[in-house]
């Protein structure tokens, strides 16, 4: 799954690039698709990304040939207050997402904060009307009600965060139980924004060094990089339907689509990785606890 985020917004704490060309965009969406990429992430808060694609699926022909996965606004307190306004709120952000997008009907629709799971019931009533074909949510941040969420049987797909720095949601099982529940789990932040490339590490994240240091080693000792370890480690991940990665250029997709290629991590360097990461602090491998970037 190609994520496309960056498409519409400047994104990534190691982002140096900024946002894509739209001309940049539509070869990168031509080239994924040749090279056999068939899902695409968006949001409505992804700054123009539905919009971009939209334009670009349309004009390059493969729009029914992509599953677009794309996610709802987050409903204000406001909203969530009232049944009312929450459905009435549901329903404008996915005709938005669907005129901005091109589309008739969404292939997935996403709840973007698990706080708004509890109005899944509106999202179904639009999939019983055509508007979309699957529902779900993304777990916004790490949380115990992720298994509340699955365990309600309302929810056919989920996405989440899990990285060789960040196995909670592994851990405790979300991918095995969703596999047995016949749930699909999307992972995405792999490399963690690209923390676990960047250099230097901002000095609030220094924690992610040692343990990074020892992935380095390991990876390097397999002939790989650190991304192709971190990538190959989640592949591995039982239940894990599919994994989410983002690039900003040509080069970064070929190098990702080929890391893919070979397959997961033999299982005795799967758990040599899982021995080198201890626990990280919350405020190291949460990017919503991540200062912000100064604007320049």
């Amino acid at each position: 799954m190609l994520g496309t985020v960056q498409f519409g917004m400047p994104y990534g704490i190691a982002n140096r690039g900024g946002q894509p060309e739209y001309a940049d965009v539509k070869q990168l969406l031509s080239a994924a698709f040749d090279a056999g990429v068939n899902c695409l992430d968006t949001a409505a808060g992804y700054g123009a990304s539905e919009e971009i694609l939209g334009r670009a699926l349309h004009e390059l022909g493969i729009a029914d040939k992509m599953f677009v996965a794309s996610k709802l606004r987050p409903l204000a307190p406001e909203e969530r207050s009232s049944p009312e306004a929450a459905a009435k709120a549901i329903r404008g952000s996915l005709e938005q997402s669907l005129a901005r997008l091109r589309l008739d009907s969404l292939p997935l629709m996403l709840f973007h904060r698990m706080a708004d799971f509890p109005f899944i019931e509106t999202l179904a009533e639009l999939r019983q009307a055509g508007l979309v074909q699957h529902l779900g949510v993304s777990c916004d941040q790490w949380s115990e009600k992720a298994l509340d969420i699955l365990a309600s049987g309302k929810a056919e797909a989920l996405q989440a965060p899990a990285s060789v720095l960040d196995r909670r949601y592994l851990e405790m099982g979300l991918c095995r139980s969703a596999k047995r529940r016949g749930v699909a789990v999307f992972i995405r932040s792999v490399y963690l924004q690209g923390l676990l490339m960047m250099d230097p590490v901002p000095e609030a994240l220094q924690a992610v060094v040692p343990p990074r240091r020892k992935l380095a080693g390991l990876a390097a000792a397999a002939g790989m990089s650190i991304g192709e370890l971190a990538l190959r480690y989640i592949l591995g991940q039982e239940g894990v339907s599919c994994v989410l990665v983002g690039v900003d250029n040509l080069a970064q997709l070929r190098e990702n689509v080929a890391m893919f290629g070979r397959g997961p991590l033999e299982s005795e360097l799967s758990r040599a990785v899982e021995d080198a990461v201890p626990p990280l602090p919350e405020a190291v491998i949460s990017p919503a606890l991540w200062p912000k970037k100064e604007s320049k």
